[in-house]
């Protein structure tokens, strides 16, 4: 399997504490990646050493066969035209309009300036994820789970190889949580995209992975189906799937 995302020996620690010891995993292209832990495991943290967001105390992060750790922050500006990262709050203006917030990473990351195309792109991305009739609307007059698919929309929107999620589902009632996870694979098919969902969900961590790794103590303690995690030897291990 060709790697998009290769992670070594990373460490993170804040005031004295280790967040990530000498973590080690991989992305493959085309590949639904999903990392669980307990709060305060690191998950968020890994997210961000990746986009660049946090700088790692140590370790290799490859993305594209590129190192990420010794970019400059021009290299990490266009690095990161390739990667799309789904913040948990999902960062919307909500002094803008729904089209406005689509628009603004085609100006302003990737310099497009033809109207038309423009306009056209960001429809054809808001029809992809059920929001094609509400560019006309604000964000904040949308409902918890059609401001998600708008956050996913406009990452989508300038067409990154990699998408990075931060907790897609959270705050979302069951059905709509499953809805969501839904439209991720869909997605990732219709864009071939690869994934790397960071999640409390394990709903979301059921249909959406096509392969698990559980953070746990700084480390990645176990790795594997679902399926297969839900019969592992580590009861902590198999406490994240005992609903199910």
């Amino acid at each position: 399997m060709e790697k998009v995302i290769e992670i070594a020996a990373l460490t993170k620690s804040f005031t004295g504490t280790t967040v990530l010891d000498g973590i080690d995993m991989f992305l493959g292209k085309g590949e639904t990646l999903v990392v669980i832990g307990k709060s305060g495991e690191g998950k968020s943290v890994t997210l961000k050493c990746i986009i660049g967001m946090t700088e790692a105390d140590s370790g290799s992060i490859r993305v594209f066969g590129k190192e990420v750790t010794s970019m400059n922050e021009e290299e990490l500006l266009e690095f990161r035209k390739k990667v799309g990262f789904l913040f948990q709050g999902g960062a919307l203006y909500d002094s803008m309009s729904v089209m406005d917030n689509m628009e603004f990473p085609l100006r302003k990351v990737l310099k497009m300036t033809d109207n038309s195309e423009i306009r056209q792109r960001c429809q054809d991305t808001l029809d992809a994820v059920g929001l094609g009739e509400v560019s006309d609307k604000r964000p904040s007059s949308l409902s918890g789970g059609m401001r998600k698919r708008m956050a996913l929309a406009r990452t989508l929107v300038v067409h990154p190889q990699v998408i990075l999620y931060d907790e897609p589902t959270t705050g979302l009632d069951t059905i709509t949580s499953g809805e969501i996870s839904e439209l991720i694979l869909e997605l990732q098919e219709k864009y071939n995209t690869s994934s790397l969902i960071i999640t409390h969900d394990m709903s979301c961590a059921k249909i959406t992975a096509d392969r698990i790794i559980v953070l746990s103590g700084g480390k990645c303690s176990a790795e594997g189906t679902f399926d297969q995690l839900k019969q592992h030897d580590d009861p902590g291990v198999r406490a994240f799937f005992k609903s199910f």
